[in-house]
């Protein structure tokens, strides 16, 4: 009988880690929020996606490339590598890589059920001043950062609820910085397969300056397509909704398009 029910167990653990990953895949991960889960299209791939910023008096152009890698089903590390082009209304263009960021993401707190999962994720990243700070504009920041927060998030098959925060460390005479984001997802399509999703993501993105005080809160809409498991396509759009205390060369929009690829 404790043979029986040994084997029963394990099925009944296997059907449960099924649905949860079904729905983890099912959503995707969320456009300008970071995601908890550290499976799938978030787990061993590549992101690379372009950020085009019109401000008052400048356009810019990102496009970072990430590169994340799952040591364990519970720790993950990488990089971001982004190329930068800033073309001023009045001016030179400038061009060239900007500021590397490393990253890592430790799981502390997991907790799956039937078709759901609620994750909480220590999040620590350091950017490394590696842009170029002598062109006119300047790629870089010339300074080192280190980034601590949370990253947290509750996902079922009808929506998923993501948030992440943390204190930004700056050196030198710079200010620090306190960065939240916060998203919410619907999925669009039943769950099939072969896999097959469309997802809608209401995202809010802020950031607080803490001396001189600049406080900016971004509404951001934004749409996903996964045709399968081992690609995801992502679009979105940024509105300043706050820039507080910002005078001179306000954003006034933002728009994204990205790709993400699993490699295993």
């Amino acid at each position: 009988m404790r043979v029986l029910d040994n084997v029963k167990f394990k099925q009944i653990l296997a059907i449960i880690w099924i649905l949860c990953a079904q729905v983890t895949w099912a959503q995707g991960p969320p456009i300008t929020t970071d995601t908890p889960v550290m499976l799938g299209l978030a787990g061993n791939g590549i992101r690379t996606f372009g950020k085009f910023i019109i401000k008052e008096k400048v356009k810019v152009y990102v496009h970072p490339i990430g590169i994340p890698y799952n040591v364990t089903s519970k720790f993950q590390i990488g990089a971001i590598v982004p190329f930068k082009v800033i073309d001023p209304n009045d001016g030179a263009t400038s061009k060239g890589f900007s500021d590397i960021i490393f990253f890592s993401k430790h799981q502390i707190y997991k907790k799956d059920g039937k078709a759901k999962t609620f994750r909480i994720l220590v999040n620590y990243k350091h950017i490394f001043p590696t842009g170029n700070i002598k062109s006119i504009p300047r790629l870089g920041s010339g300074l080192h950062k280190n980034y601590l927060g949370f990253i947290l998030g509750k996902v079922t098959s009808k929506i998923g609820i993501y948030g992440d925060f943390g204190y930004n460390l700056v050196e030198g005479p710079a200010s620090d910085q306190f960065s939240y984001n916060f998203s919410v997802g619907i999925p669009l399509l039943p769950q099939q397969y072969p896999q097959k999703q469309i997802n809608t993501f209401l995202e809010f993105n802020g950031n607080y300056v803490f001396k001189p005080e600049i406080h900016t809160l971004f509404i951001s809409p934004g749409i996903t397509f996964i045709p399968g498991r081992r690609v995801l396509f992502e679009t979105g759009f940024q509105y300043p909704i706050l820039q507080k205390n910002i005078i001179d060369n306000k954003t006034k929009f933002t728009i994204l398009l990205g790709t993400r690829f699993l490699l295993n």
